[in-house]
């Protein structure tokens, strides 16, 4: 039997109870192969929020037509034969957004890093929008400190699970707290170098294989590689193409 592809959709931003990523959500759902795929959220980095699970159950069960079911992780919610039952048994594993940092803490706690990675060997879909696609890569630009302190806080860079190369920058067309984040991961990106993967909200990026596309859900959605050149930030458009790309093409310089 042919090995599924290894499948991650990285979206950037997007708002579930208005529907503004349906495009990325239905392609998702034709990338499980399953007409009704099974699709575990993890609302984790939202500390679980059981208003949270509502809308993406009501979204991705009633409206998609998946088989819905959610992983709540914090106080010891679920015992570890019943995590690794619902991660290893899903078609979809979407991950919500929220506090990328707690997130991380937690799941490396509870080996939710690891299973993950067997997850993604066997072809399980993984996806997840802002601290939901930061966690794939290798890090990425994130708010977290915001959930401490709102009043005086900066953007940092969050250790991922390094499944996708790159540091990653959600919602690059948006702001939090009035600090747009495009300007604040350029000078990231200044400083600390390395290739910068940025998605707009509404669009996202399907990592398939070796190879990859942009999936914009919004007409001028779009997905960036910044990185330093002679010096400089450059801040180039990744194109929208009709079949994949080589994902070794985003890191040449």
């Amino acid at each position: 039997m042919k090995q599924p592809p290894k499948t991650i959709v990285a979206i950037g931003g997007g708002i579930i109870r208005k529907a503004s990523t349906l495009a990325i959500d239905q392609e998702i759902i034709r990338l499980s192969r399953k007409k009704h795929p099974k699709l575990l959220f993890l609302p984790t980095a939202m500390s679980d929020s059981r208003l949270y699970w509502k809308y993406v159950d009501l979204y991705f069960g009633k409206r998609l037509g998946c088989r819905t079911d959610v992983l709540y992780l914090l106080n010891n919610a679920s015992s570890p034969s019943e995590i690794r039952k619902k991660i290893l048994g899903a078609d979809i594993i979407y991950v919500g957004g929220g506090n990328t940092l707690k997130m991380m803490k937690l799941w490396r706690q509870l080996g939710i890093d690891r299973l993950l990675r067997v997850a993604w060997n066997q072809g399980i879909v993984l996806c997840g929008v802002s601290a939901g696609s930061i966690c794939w890569f290798e890090s990425g630009h994130s708010d977290s400190l915001s959930f401490y302190n709102p009043k005086r806080w900066k953007y940092i860079n969050v250790r991922g699970l390094g499944f996708l190369k790159g540091i990653h920058c959600p919602h690059f067309d948006g702001h939090t707290l009035h600090l747009p984040r495009k300007k604040y991961f350029e000078r990231m990106i200044g400083k600390i170098g390395g290739m910068g993967i940025a998605i707009e909200n509404n669009c996202a990026i399907a990592f398939i294989d070796d190879g990859y596309r942009v999936i914009p859900a919004k007409k001028n959605a779009g997905a960036y590689r910044v990185f330093k050149r002679k010096g400089k930030v450059v801040t180039e458009r990744i194109p929208k193409e009709s079949g994949l790309k080589p994902i070794a093409s985003l890191f040449m310089k």
